[in-house]
């Protein structure tokens, strides 16, 4: 680190949590660390942590005319996206934590936690940061602690969650919270020079409690890895939490729609990583009339509220974006929100100081200095940026952020969209028969594999609710919660469920449909399904338009392009329905016996 001095409060804080104290006290006492920082969410603080990371070499500031109060940072090659193969559930059995993660007995487990964490913040600070995941003090939201070594995560959360010393007062002395520790797992010794980017590349382990609700986090300063308000609290801990307290917590974006007559309708959306939430979540509509706002882009807490509808918050505060491939063509509002106050991960950087990542820009610049620190030109046969670089940003910079996002009661969600990457078979659009219908559409959604995770890209994998890495525990059980919630609502209630894929391709390898902007004709669609204005036609696997039915005025596709868009084929699915059975085959006795009924028909309406 530099040798800048922190300001170190070494007493507890008056009407302070004494559990937390305790556990603080305890964490310091095991990872050793030169000093002890509370977070107290404040600008000058977020400030602070900037210049720690300059001073230290893991920033660069970026051109404060081009953007303002920017920084980039470029991480250790070997830590650059989530790390699926070290990440553990580790329930009381095997079998809780069910086929779809990686397992770890939790007192074996811990005891190989506390031998690493032994010593491992030495030379360094450790900074406790207070956060909630929702708007402090709404009854959706939830309070977590993490403590860390990593200013980068402390800056990072400072963006991604309400944090500090407001937190702490909401919390109070005796209030609930999820307990996260994190390490970069790189110890200092006395005068040695820290590297550029912390990180243990030999030992990742990113474990979670789900009984204790707690999360370590060691080896890795990659945001999936080490914010542990993301997806490790927000999804993964809280999926159990609302298992056990009748919610849902979920892979979904937010958005709000409103027609030409002021009608709203709130959405969400689950797709996998890289799938385009982020872009769906910000469009810029094609028809004329229709409007889009932001909600959220990429996680959904969903209770019921006492209008017995089901009530969606935005747990987080900012947006942790896929840079490349957003431009200003494919999402023109994310580009207006990380034009200041931002910070970038494993971007190319320009002579002039500004940022770039491959498709951001029709042209390529003649010259950059890509994310390995290496001199690039267009010459160059390699990317700029990392095929997962990153934007952390503010989310009340959107332009289009809704009024509703902070709403601590949440929106009311009417209809829930389901997708992912498919060349093929899928369907633009279908609509589910009924919420158990829809879980199975969910629960057998599959995607082709982008850059988001380590590992091969390409590859077809089901991604059930685009849930697969991120469900706290058996998915066979997550299912059954999904029905169970369906059961205990108002039919008319709950909203409706639709699967869509922008991604279909002809044989030449062409996407038929343009998507971005237009993709609003298929959101009209679902919008006057949802008021029952519109046609759908029943097929074996669900209820879909014809191509009259998708308003494609002043849109340059062909109606043989929408017939196939909107086509059911037949030998397609008939080839898919035995991958669908061998996947559901894996949670055995978890799965429940609703979606077993689904296959059953499906192979029925397939039959005749």
């Amino acid at each position: 680190m530099s040798s800048l001095t922190l300001d170190v409060e070494t007493a507890d804080r008056e009407n302070r949590n004494n559990r937390l104290s305790q556990w603080v006290q305890e964490t310091a006492q095991l990872c050793q660390p030169d000093r002890v920082y509370w977070c107290d969410g404040s600008e000058a603080e977020y400030q602070n942590m900037l210049q720690v990371m300059v001073l230290s070499g893991v920033a660069i500031p970026l051109n404060s005319e081009k953007r303002p109060n920017s920084i980039l940072v470029r991480s250790n090659p070997a830590d650059v996206a989530r790390v699926e193969d070290r990440t553990f559930i580790c329930a009381r059995t095997k079998e809780e934590a069910g086929p779809t993660n990686n397992w770890e007995e939790p007192e074996s487990m811990k005891a190989r936690l506390r031998h690493l964490f032994a010593g491992s913040m030495a030379g360094r600070t450790m900074y406790v940061i207070p956060y909630s995941m929702g708007p402090i003090g709404s009854p959706i939201a939830k309070v977590g602690v993490e403590i860390t070594d990593s200013p980068y995560v402390v800056a990072s959360m400072h963006i991604m969650a309400r944090v500090g010393q407001r937190v702490l007062d909401a919390l109070g002395e005796d209030g609930e919270f999820v307990r996260g520790l994190h390490s970069v797992g790189a110890p200092l010794a006395p005068a040695q020079q820290d590297s550029s980017w912390p990180c243990n590349a030999e030992q990742k382990y990113i474990c979670h409690f789900p009984e204790t609700r707690e999360i370590w986090s060691y080896g890795s300063g990659y945001g999936g890895n080490a914010l542990l308000g993301k997806k490790c609290h927000a999804l993964r801990i809280a999926s159990v939490q609302a298992r056990d307290e009748g919610w849902l917590a979920e892979h979904m974006l937010i958005l709000k729609l409103t027609n030409p007559s002021g009608t709203v309708k709130f959405i969400t959306g689950a797709f996998p990583s890289a799938c385009g939430k982020t872009n769906l979540a910000m469009l810029i509509p094609t028809i004329p009339g229709w409007k889009v706002e932001t909600v959220g882009d990429d996680i959904a807490w969903m209770k019921f509220g006492s209008d017995g509808r089901l009530h969606a918050i935005n747990p987080e505060y900012g947006f942790f974006g896929v840079a490349p491939g957003t431009s200003l063509k494919s999402n023109r509002n994310a580009m207006a929100t990380i034009a200041r106050n931002t910070i970038f991960t494993n971007c190319a950087v320009t002579p002039e100081g500004d940022i770039w990542w491959e498709r951001m820009t029709v042209e390529q610049p003649p010259e950059l200095i890509d994310w390995l620190r290496r001199p690039w030109s267009p010459e160059a046969k390699r990317p700029a940026a990392h095929p997962n670089a990153r934007f952390t940003t503010p989310a009340r910079q959107c332009p289009v952020m809704a009024p509703e996002w902070e709403d601590p009661n949440g929106v009311p969600i009417d209809a829930i969209l389901f997708g992912g990457r498919r060349a093929g078979v899928v369907p633009l659009v279908t609509e589910a028969f009924n919420w158990q219908h829809g879980t199975f559409l969910g629960a057998t959604a599959s995607s082709e594999t982008t850059a988001a995770a380590a590992g091969k890209v390409g590859q077809l994998r089901r991604d059930p609710m685009a849930m697969l890495p991120f469900c706290g525990y058996n998915m066979g059980d997550y299912f059954a919660h999904w029905l169970e919630i369906g059961r205990s609502a108002e039919t008319a209630k709950l909203p409706r469920i639709f699967y869509v894929n922008w991604f279909r391709q002809d044989e030449n390898g062409r996407y038929l449909w343009p998507g971005y902007g237009d993709n609003s004709r298929v959101l009209k669609w679902i919008f006057e399904r949802c008021e029952d204005k519109v046609h759908a036609s029943e097929t074996a696997i669900g209820r879909l338009p014809s191509p009259g039915d998708i308003d494609t005025k002043g849109l340059n596709i062909s109606e043989a392009d929408m017939t196939r868009l909107l086509s059911f084929d037949l030998k397609g699915w008939q080839a898919e329905l035995p991958l669908i059975k061998e996947h559901l085959a894996r949670f055995g006795s978890h799965l429940p016996d609703g979606l077993q009924k689904e296959v059953a028909d499906l192979e029925r309406r397939l039959k005749a």
